[in-house]
């Protein structure tokens, strides 16, 4: 049926969707979901006409097939039924979600006429069984595209179902975090959470999962799969990576974790993790600012990729024994760390970069430095005082070196209670964020690089777009 299997602009994109308007488009706009030809099906309107007038509809159904498929169901009396069948809080809820998203559009500074209005441009009820049903293509949260899609499977409008109507998702257990990512294959978020569940905890000292790390990560694996049934999911991938790798009873973990996902998580080498990473760090960056060096760090490990190879994906892949819960269980344990808890840290850390270079000296042909996870997000969050997290600014925000020797000085100083009081660092990473800090300082300072962009997608962007290639 249909799926995301872009977000980027094709040749000719602009001269088809004039085609299935029948006038040309008046505003400028994404494709954001295609049919499995790659025809559009939905586009994302910017919030301004070209003439500088507001544009309500964000998201706009185009695909002649869907169109016709859901101007019958409004024929037969469709929006009234769709208001009936869902909850109107929720459906309130919808309209608002979907009028912040499109204001925060808008040019910096606006001050001329602003779209108003959620769904279709009305702010309660139902308007339009278009303009939801694309919104629930692209990945909106909204009731009446949910009921949209119910009604054209039931009667089957749009021909037999197929499991790309619904979104997928991918979970990922590390050291420090256990993440969710629920999207339609090839890009459109659904909805995206991180817990911080320390399944590493004492994991280099020990070899084994903690029983109270082990349930702490399954608590959260059980909230994660209600997401998935709230959301329609049919397919997931539950990765695990350097702590399961590290411990001998892993498999207690996977059971317990498959007897709530009903699916059991994979364990994946440094190698894999770092592709699959690279693939979703780089999905969305302009090719001109290539080759990248991505650099994830987690809580046990480090992974160092460069590329594009010769054929778009990584040139050289490597993954180091050292992560911000690894580094900082080994060598800070003091609070505040002592000068030489940090020398003794950095030297560790140093160790292996260097190591990982004159293995493979094409790790030096990055032009772009492209920092992932935990650590690099909390330092975006810090330099610019955020009081909580906001993804918007986080991703593609850019750390200059100096900034990231400033805030080092300053989070080392400190105990790891006065941490938990600075803007942007999350109360669980307070204890963490120095070892994290001090990798990605090493880094640059090993690379020459003075900045690093920030990127909030990873490993888990890099499964859903396996989904879309049909190679997970």
């Amino acid at each position: 049926m249909f799926q995301v299997v872009s977000w980027r602009a094709r040749d000719g994109d602009r001269a088809r969707v004039a085609e299935l308007l029948g006038r040309p488009p008046r505003s400028a706009f994404t494709v954001v979901v295609r049919d499995p030809a790659g025809d559009p099906v939905v586009i994302r309107n910017a919030p301004l006409l070209e003439d500088g007038s507001p544009m309500p509809t964000r998201y706009w159904l185009v695909g002649k097939e869907a169109r016709l498929a859901v101007d019958r169901l409004e024929s037969s009396g469709g929006v009234r039924a769709a208001e009936l069948a869902v909850d109107p809080a929720e459906l309130d809820a919808a309209h608002k979600a979907y009028a912040e998203e499109r204001d925060l559009d808008l040019p910096s500074g606006w001050i001329g006429p602003r779209p108003s209005g959620g769904v279709g441009g009305t702010r309660r009820g139902v308007k339009c069984l278009h303009a939801h049903y694309a919104w629930h293509l692209a990945g909106g949260d909204d009731p009446v595209g949910r009921w949209v899609a119910e009604q054209l499977v039931a009667t089957n409008a749009l021909g037999a179902p197929e499991p790309s109507v619904a979104p997928v998702a991918a979970i990922d257990c590390g050291t420090q975090s256990t993440r969710l990512l629920i999207a339609y294959a090839g890009g459109a978020t659904v909805e995206r959470l991180n817990r911080i569940t320390r399944l590493g905890q004492g994991v280099d000292r020990t070899a084994t999962l903690a029983p109270d790390a082990i349930d702490r990560t399954v608590g959260v694996l059980r909230e994660y799969k209600a997401a998935l049934d709230r959301h329609g999911v049919r397919r997931v991938r539950v990765t695990a990576t350097s702590a399961a790798r590290d411990a001998t009873n892993r498999e207690e973990f996977f059971s317990a974790a498959e007897s709530v996902v009903g699916v059991r998580p994979q364990l994946i080498g440094g190698a894999e993790e770092g592709r699959l990473s690279f693939e979703g760090a780089t999905s969305e960056l302009d090719p001109s600012s290539a080759p990248w060096l991505v650099v994830d760090i987690g809580g046990g490990s480090t992974e160092l990729i460069v590329g594009p190879g010769p054929r778009g994906g990584p040139l050289a892949v490597t993954s180091l024994d050292v992560g911000c819960v690894r580094i900082s269980e080994r060598y800070l344990a003091s609070d505040p760390p002592t000068p030489d808890d940090i020398e003794a840290a950095r030297l560790f850390a140093r160790g292996f970069i260097e190591q990982a270079t004159e293995a493979e000296p094409a790790f030096y042909t990055g032009s772009t430095l492209v920092g992932l996870a935990g650590t690099v997000a909390c330092l975006a969050s810090v330099d610019q005082g955020l009081e909580s997290y906001d993804r918007r600014r986080v991703h593609h925000y850019v750390l200059t070196l100096e900034r990231v020797d400033e805030m080092l000085r300053a989070l080392m100083s400190m105990t790891s209670e006065q941490r938990r009081l600075v803007p942007g660092v999350e109360p669980q990473r307070a204890d963490v964020i120095v070892g994290g800090t001090i990798v990605l300082d090493e880094i640059m300072r090993h690379f020459g690089f003075g900045h690093c962009l920030t990127s909030e997608a990873d490993i888990l962007d890099g499964i859903v777009l396996g989904f879309a290639s049909g190679t997970p």
